[in-house]
């Protein structure tokens, strides 16, 4: 589904944010994008909903050459890729239910159809009832939930996030993890920058590692079986 060949992004300073990135994602896929700050993770975010073009290379997105498509067709990108950001850009003069309606009136979605699909959607991340109340009003996990809400109102084919747990404590974050879960379990692909090591390390998906803007490792998801005998594994030269 998406495959980038060879991907470089290189700023006016002269940095590298990625270098000669090649890998593949597959439809459906829960993927952890890891890596320690600098090391290009939200760079290749914003490549694949074309904030910004690669230096040099092709992104793909199934036979579309995304690097290549004018600006008249970014917004049909967008709708095909949800993205909840790092900051959230939720807008705090609005409500709950406003920000996420937001995108739909740009789309010009009929007012009736709109109202309806932000209603589900609502309901399907948990926090229907906080529809009226205003952002400052939300704690971080019921944000963090706002803002997944509105990167699915299109029923995007990938959902793209930045660091979702980043500012939450360890029993939010299993709690959005469970909902990005569940968000996959019904189709759509997932793929997640973090630093969460905890959520990386207790699930079983796919880890692409980048360092200085390379890619260090991508490794496979491992069974359960597969992930207690590597657990249990003794270096040599240790007693039993």
């Amino acid at each position: 589904m998406i495959r980038l060949e060879n991907v470089t992004k290189t700023f006016g300073t002269g940095a590298s944010a990625l270098i000669e990135l090649t890998l593949a994602i597959e439809k459906g896929e829960f993927v952890f994008v890891v890596g320690p700050s600098g090391s290009g993770k939200t760079t290749l975010l914003r490549l694949l909903i074309h904030d910004m073009v690669p230096t040099t290379g092709s992104i793909f997105l199934g036979d579309l050459d995304i690097t290549k498509i004018p600006n008249s067709k970014i917004p049909h990108l967008r709708k095909r890729i949800g993205v909840v950001f790092q900051d959230l850009k939720m807008l705090m003069d609005r409500t709950i239910f406003e920000n996420i309606m937001l995108p739909l009136e740009m789309a010009n979605l009929d007012q009736k159809a709109a109202k309806e699909q932000v209603s589900k959607i609502l309901e399907q991340v948990g926090i229907g009832e906080h529809k009226d109340k205003f952002p400052v009003q939300l704690s971080g996990g019921e944000l963090q939930r706002a803002a997944i809400a509105r990167a699915l109102v299109f029923s995007p084919e990938i959902l793209l996030a930045d660091e979702p747990t980043g500012n939450l404590d360890a029993t939010t974050s299993w709690e959005i993890v469970k909902l990005l879960q569940d968000i996959n379990a019904l189709g759509t692909t997932v793929v997640m920058a973090t630093h969460n090591t905890d959520v990386v390390n207790s699930l079983l998906k796919r880890v692409i590692t980048l360092e200085k803007g390379s890619l260090k490792k991508d490794e496979k998801p491992k069974s359960h079986s597969e992930k207690k005998e590597k657990e249990t594994v003794k270096p040599e030269g240790v007693l039993k």
